[in-house]
């Protein structure tokens, strides 16, 4: 018996690229889908103080927030500021914020609207009192307090 030797060299076939698009398009997809959008920036400081009877809200999509706090940049001072959406505001802007609150969901939603006050604990009441009048002067009277559930056992 003989040996077939062949003198070419073999080269290494390439590299199949098919479906590099369908991973990517897989990778992409499973990002959209878990990763979630925060809706807006929070510029004030939030220390939650601790509650032992918290309760979670049901439907987060019915939730507007307003944040009470000192400003993080200290440039803007140390004295608490009120936060709607992404920019500071006053006690006299809160009507208009509600209204575009309520503009923005179904009819059906509007009347389960609730408004969540996420208070920084080192803020002093008076300003959180005020907000609470303003709420209640727009007819915004579902009010809930953010804060963080207390550990059991402390």
């Amino acid at each position: 018996m003989s040996k077939f030797i062949s003198k070419e060299k073999k080269e290494v076939p390439a590299l199949s690229t098919s479906s590099l698009p369908d991973i990517v398009f897989m990778i992409l997809f499973f990002f959209m889908v878990t990763v979630t959008m925060r809706e807006s920036t929070v510029l004030v400081k939030q220390g939650m103080p601790t509650a032992s009877e918290a309760q979670k809200l049901e439907k987060k999509s019915l939730v507007s927030f307003i944040y009470i706090g000192s400003p993080l940049d200290a440039k803007l001072g140390t004295e608490a500021r009120i936060q709607l959406n992404d920019q500071f505001a006053t006690v006299a802007s809160i009507p208009e914020f509600i209204a575009s609150e309520r503009e923005a969901r179904d009819e059906v939603d509007r009347k389960q609207l609730t408004t969540s006050l996420k208070v920084d604990q080192n803020v002093k009441m008076g300003i959180v009192v005020d907000v609470k009048q303003e709420l209640r002067q727009c007819n915004a009277l579902k009010i809930s307090y953010s804060s963080i559930k207390k550990k059991e056992g402390n």
